[in-house]
């Protein structure tokens, strides 16, 4: 079953079903296709599983120049390896000549765990944000991801696929319509609006839960695509509630947060607090351990919120 699969093994299906209906499907790796589990493609497209060693930038230029010729090429590495090693490549290769290149960058943020502070990106998002042409995207669940892949996948141009590897807690409705381009309201409330992404939505719905016992009504808006954001149906919630948490598995600066608060301060100033990490470098630990130490629990969505509802 879907919920039961986890977010890589949701990708290496679809690129075995996309690769049998087109030869021009192919897969570009750095040494890491054993991690993604792409490494079982091989037995059956080879010559369409290009693993270029531990050379990113050559990744992501050879990438670039396969889709010049017409081939539609999925880079899939680790998030920091896919953003900050091969900024420069991904700029001018990819999204300066538009090409029609997937990045896929795995376990962001705390989701590296035991990988430690060199594995850990914070700033992936920041990095690629503000470079031209690019979709951003960051899966919520595995039903989600299911339906956002195809839509990517007819998208032309770069996107990046911001993905934990194993299998964040089911988030959606098996009946889910989902729109790559469209934020999602999740629970409907009148005191404060909380947007959040990723592994962070689940932690927004369940500080949900905690405010609505102090009588305190959130609003959840899931915005799995960070840009371009949907800033309509952000603003149209936070003009019902009056004030804006943000949470996400990211830096505040650059990403979920400053999309936000830029949409609000040119359409609706609201007030507005930020759960996420803020000026520290990543370090080894498993999942619950970095939620204490980023201050990424659910106890910390609950404090943001109660804190900007007195500025209110």
């Amino acid at each position: 079953m879907l919920k039961d699969m986890l977010m890589r093994d949701v990708l290496v299906e679809f690129l075995r079903n996309e690769m049998a209906k087109n030869e021009n499907v192919v897969v570009v790796d750095a040494d890491l296709s054993k991690c993604s589990t792409t490494i079982c493609l091989n037995d059956v497209y080879p010559e369409r599983m290009l693993n270029v060693g531990i050379a990113e930038a050559n990744m992501a230029g050879v990438a670039a120049g396969l889709s010049t010729y017409g081939f539609i090429p999925y880079i899939t590495t680790f998030g920091p390896f896919a953003t900050r090693r091969i900024a420069d490549q991904v700029m001018i290769s990819i999204c300066y000549s538009k090409q029609n290149v997937k990045i896929v960058g795995e376990d962001p943020g705390i989701c590296a765990e035991l990988n430690g502070g060199t594995h850990m990106p914070f700033e992936d998002i920041g990095i690629l944000r503000s470079i031209p042409n690019i979709v951003i995207y960051e899966p919520t669940d595995v039903i989600e991801l299911s339906q956002a892949l195809p839509q990517i996948h007819k998208h032309y141009g770069p996107v990046y696929i911001r993905m934990h590897r194993k299998a964040p807690p089911i988030v959606h409705k098996d009946d889910l319509k989902f729109d790559l381009f469209k934020a999602m309201v999740l629970e409907e409330g009148k005191d404060l609006t909380i947007v959040a992404s990723g592994i962070m939505v689940k932690t927004a719905l369940d500080a949900r839960e905690e405010l609505l016992k102090e009588g305190i009504s959130a609003e959840v808006v899931c915005s799995p695509t960070v840009k371009p954001l949907d800033s309509e149906t952000i603003i149209k919630s936070v003009k019902k509630t009056g004030a804006v948490v943000t949470a996400e598995n990211h830096n505040v600066m650059g990403a979920l947060t400053s999309a936000v608060s830029e949409a609000l301060v040119e359409n609706y100033p609201a007030p507005l607090r930020s759960v996420g990490v803020k000026e520290k470098f990543g370090e080894v630990g498993k999942e619950a351990y970095l939620r204490k130490v980023f201050n990424m629990e659910v106890k910390d969505v609950v404090k943001a919120a109660k804190d900007v509802l007195k500025v209110k």
